[in-house]
């Protein structure tokens, strides 16, 4: 077996009877540590819920640390995996569209509970495990983060907006539409955000207001 800078395993063959049953071992695993807490959660349940024996647990994932870094690496790239890439944009209103319906469906998808219940479980432990903010970082910046950010250096390379750094003008972005509903979910279980696709509309018409370059501007 081998892991990842984090010490997360990497599969060497991921195909056939093999993935499967990794696939098995990590629903399982989620399903306990949600129910149980990281500290709490047993192994041997993860085994049994899986209809596989520890030994074969451990023989994939090494440790239950390892484990719980494995799955929720696999819970985020999954659900990431479900919010269409950005679309192309040529023009401030494109832009705009373009941006809003990127940041319309990830925020969608990080208030699905899947992931909420996840995001609460890692804010229970990471103060001992750092590792899980680590990867959580690691993951979210790899899939949406990036895309993000290269989308803005193109809009500026042709003249729509005026972004000189764009890593930060991503996490502007992200404070002034995704953040504040996440929060609420987050801290509030069964809360609504209130007017959910106008918050992220809005926020993105600030962004492009901003950011807009001159020749750009209405």
């Amino acid at each position: 077996m081998t892991v990842d800078e984090l010490g997360i395993p990497v599969l060497s063959d991921p195909s056939g009877a093999s993935l499967r049953k990794r696939r098995d071992m990590a629903g399982a695993a989620v399903a306990e540590f949600l129910q149980e807490g990281y500290a709490a959660a047993s192994m041997d349940k993860i085994a049994k819920r899986a209809g596989v024996s520890k030994p074969t647990v451990y023989q994939h994932y090494g440790s239950k640390e390892r484990l719980f870094l494995a799955v929720i690496a696999d819970v985020l790239t999954r659900a990431y995996a479900d919010v269409p890439p950005l679309a192309a944009a040529d023009d401030l209103a494109s832009a705009e569209a373009a941006l809003t319906g990127y940041l319309t469906a990830w925020t969608r998808r990080v208030l699905a509970e899947d992931v909420i219940a996840l995001r609460r479980l890692v804010i229970g432990e990471v103060a001992r495990f750092p590792q899980l903010g680590r990867l959580w970082f690691r993951v979210t910046g790899e899939l949406m983060d990036a895309p993000l950010e290269r989308a803005l250096a193109d809009l500026t390379a042709k003249g729509v907006l005026d972004v000189a750094e764009p890593a930060l003008a991503v996490r502007q972005l992200i404070g002034l539409t995704l953040a504040g509903p996440q929060l609420v979910v987050t801290f509030l279980p069964g809360e609504e955000p209130a007017r959910l696709d106008a918050t992220v509309a809005a926020g993105v018409a600030v962004f492009c207001g901003h950011y807009a370059a001159v020749a750009s501007r209405p």
